[in-house]
């Protein structure tokens, strides 16, 4: 309660700063400005597009963008990466709240968005990006659905999906629907997806370990990726009230899944005759709940227009957890071991609030936001200590139209208090720390309409981000990267300095978009690999294995290196780093039978290096993106060619990363039944080339690639 009153008076928002990219007005829902005509890198994912595609994670959904890619672990998991930044760097909103589930805390834990009746994703990278929330050097993922109606709902609809995939013998159902009963918009979505083990082509499999000639034979013939199976059931329900004066309305989603992983660390590997890693079932269970409540009240008059708020109090839950299998022939041995689950838990209450101050010529807002978030991680692989996050922002927003030229300005104050400890990995103290933090960052843009198909815009921002939780206080075993990790309290904030300028051309037959990019990271934070040198000279990971002087306590919370012998010595370290690359797409129209073809070809590339010359590690390749489709009428056909090219600046402990391309199509089509609703069938393929790849920005790269050659189809039917 306390905590609640608290929250109430600091009324709040998240600040939503945003450079639309299209020529075309496009209309973001969840932004500080609601529309703009600037030029800027902003990609809007249709609600239909989703709707048509495979059912996959959030990663996947966004994976082919230009300056977007992922960082898999299964086919669960994708972690966005923008321009070379991933992790605390991107932040994942729902509405345009941050996503505030247990992603954050392992590379294995998947993002809990449901895509289910989703209106829109939205994807701003670079500078435009600042206001929306703090830290985002990378950029911002906003998923936007319909949970809240913000206009009357005109008519009833149901929506009914099926859907059924190939490659992991899956299938989804979902139904959704919509109405205004009484003068209440009423909203409701369920779905539920049950896909299996995922195929990979024979051969994908790579060895970590020496094995006998026949096994080995036997594990490459592997079609299938052991624990890579994913079961979501999702629910949400939306109600709100509309008028001249605004909109009131409530949200509650929930959303359960269960999910294999398939890897967990070398530690877990056999010795002697027990049975392979293989037969051991390795999951999570994740249960996540949502309350929101979203509104705008309409004054017109005096100095503030409108004022939109907002609050969402979100529960997040993942356990961790093993099943050993066991012949039937062979009794259990009631003395063997049996590992502890681990759960991850995340509960935080945030409110918001925007002020909107524009007048005719100037578009002006002041935004307030606060959070107050808990993460505690109890079990056998705890590898933190409980921590409490604690930000308070002040944003503010002004566009204005120049005679010359269109100005974009804004700045965010950041007040943190992060607190946690840590336990001493020998003695078992307890050292507390609250890191309190005021952080200052601010974005300026300039644009300009060079002729009526030219365009040009420049854009800088300056961003600091305060150490993670995780960076900050994390001690112990971390199997999803087979480390043992150790933060570092006394880390310096991250700061961003980065620049970029952005050219379009469209003159409705051909259309051209270059965008180039400068981010200097001071104190860039990085997982760097402890090492040591061999007799030869050569150096290797330092495993966790060597025994110190000293007795060590028989339980001790923090955990001791020593205790993990196959695990890589990993520490949370800083260093000057420099992000610098480019996209370019163009593509041509043309006019055939009765739609319209379009032929277009993109590239994106991404180099990070620190000032010492050493690579970032785990940054993705340069791909070269070669599209077609066609729509006319109810018809939509697409097909897409993904050429990633072979990754050889790799950083320091990591692999050269082989080239693969991706080739996907999408055939859709649309009947009327009767007059009476709508039947829209989507037969879709990826990977129709069957290629064996892997994913360099990802920590199990060699481990899981990613899935074979899919093919499905799906029904949606509205009425």
């Amino acid at each position: 309660m306390k905590r609640f009153l608290f929250s109430l008076l600091s009324v709040s928002v998240t600040a939503n700063f945003i450079f639309a990219q299209d020529v075309e007005e496009v209309v973001v829902t969840s932004s500080l400005v609601d529309s703009s005509q600037i030029t800027n890198p902003l990609y809007i994912i249709d609600g239909d597009d989703i709707i048509d595609d495979a059912t996959t994670s959030l990663g996947d959904a966004i994976d082919s963008y230009l300056g977007v890619s992922i960082a898999d672990y299964g086919a669960a998991v994708g972690q966005p990466i923008i321009r070379g930044m991933s992790g605390p760097r991107v932040k994942i909103l729902k509405n345009g709240m941050v996503n505030r589930d247990v992603s954050g805390l392992g590379v294995d834990h998947l993002n809990d968005v449901d895509l289910n009746d989703v209106q829109q994703i939205e994807i701003v990278k670079g500078p435009s990006s600042l206001l929306y929330a703090n830290g985002t050097i990378g950029g911002i993922i906003n998923v936007v659905d319909n949970a809240i109606a913000t206009m009357d709902i005109e008519k009833p609809l149901i929506n009914v999906g099926l859907e059924s995939q190939s490659v992991n013998s899956g299938d989804t159902h979902n139904i959704n629907a919509k109405s205004n009963i009484n003068g209440l918009n009423l909203t409701f979505g369920y779905k539920n997806s049950e896909f299996g083990n995922y195929d990979v082509p024979n051969g994908a499999v790579i060895h970590a370990h020496e094995e006998e000639e026949e096994d080995e034979e036997e594990e490459e013939n592997l079609g299938y990726i052991n624990n890579s199976d994913l079961q979501v059931e999702s629910s949400k329900f939306g109600l709100s009230k509309t008028g001249d004066w605004g909109f009131i309305g409530l949200s509650f989603d929930n959303l359960e899944s269960v999910y294999g992983i398939p890897f967990h660390g070398e530690e877990h590997e056999p010795e002697g005759d027990a049975e392979p890693h293989g037969e051991e079932r390795i999951f999570s269970t994740t249960d996540s709940e949502s309350f929101s409540i979203k509104g705008s009240y309409n004054i017109n008059g005096g100095l503030i227009n409108s004022i939109t708020y907002n609050f969402r109090d979100s529960d997040y839950s993942l356990t961790e957890d093993h099943e050993e299998e066991h012949d039937e022939d062979e009794p259990h041995d009631p003395d063997e071991e049996e590992h502890e689950p681990t759960v991850f838990m995340n509960d935080a209450i945030e409110y918001g609030a925007i002020f909107d101050l524009s007048t005719d010529n100037m578009t002006q807002k002041i935004s307030l936001n606060f959070v107050d978030e808990d993460s505690s991680i109890v079990g056998e692989e705890a590898f933190m200590n409980p921590a409490n996050n604690e930000e308070f922002t002040l944003g503010y927003f002004v566009s204005k139209n120049l005679e010359l030229f269109k100005v974009d300005f804004g700045f965010r104050l950041d007040q943190i208090e992060r607190s946690g400890s840590v336990t001493d990995e020998h003695h078992g103290d307890i050292d507390n720390f609250v890191i309190d933090d005021d952080t200052n960052s601010f974005a300026l843009s300039v644009g300009r309409d060079l002729s009526d198909i030219l365009d040009i815009k420049l854009g800088y921002a300056s961003v600091e981000r305060t150490p993670s939780v995780i960076e900050l206080f994390m001690n112990g075993p971390h199997m999803a990267t087979g480390r043992f990790e150790v933060g570092d309290p006394t880390l310096s904030n991250e700061t961003s300095n980065n620049f970029d300028i952005t050219l379009s051309f469209d003159n409705g037959d051909y259309y051209a978009l270059a965008s180039v990019y400068i981010n200097d990271v001071d104190n860039y934070i990085t997982l760097h690999d402890e090492e040591h040198h061999e007799e030869d000279g050569e150096e290797e990971h330092h495993e966790c294995n060597e025994e110190e002087d000293g007795d060590h306590p028989e339980e001790d919370p923090g955990g001791d290196p020593h205790s993990h012998p196959e695990l890589i010595c990993s520490n949370y370290e800083q260093a000057d780093a420099e992000f610098d690359g480019y996209e370019i797409e163009f593509g041509r129209t043309f006019a055939l039978n009765s739609g319209d073809l379009t032929l277009s070809f993109g590239r994106d590339v991404v180099n990070a290096k620190f000032d010492d010359g050493h690579y970032v590690p785990r940054i993705n390749p340069a791909r070269n993106v070669y599209s077609l489709s066609y729509v006319q009428d109810d018809l939509i056909f697409n097909l897409s060619m993904k050429d990633v090219e072979k990754q050889n600046d790799i950083g320091e402990g990591e692999t050269v990363t082989g080239a693969y391309q991706m080739l996907d199509t999408r055939l859709t089509k649309t009947f009327n039944i009767n007059g009476k609703g709508d039947l829209k069938v989507s037969l879709f393929g990826r990977n129709l080339l069957d290629e064996a790849a892997r994913n360099h920005a990802s920590f199990v790269k060699n481990e899981v690639p990613l899935p074979g050659r899919n093919y499905g189809i799906k029904f949606n039917f509205t009425y």
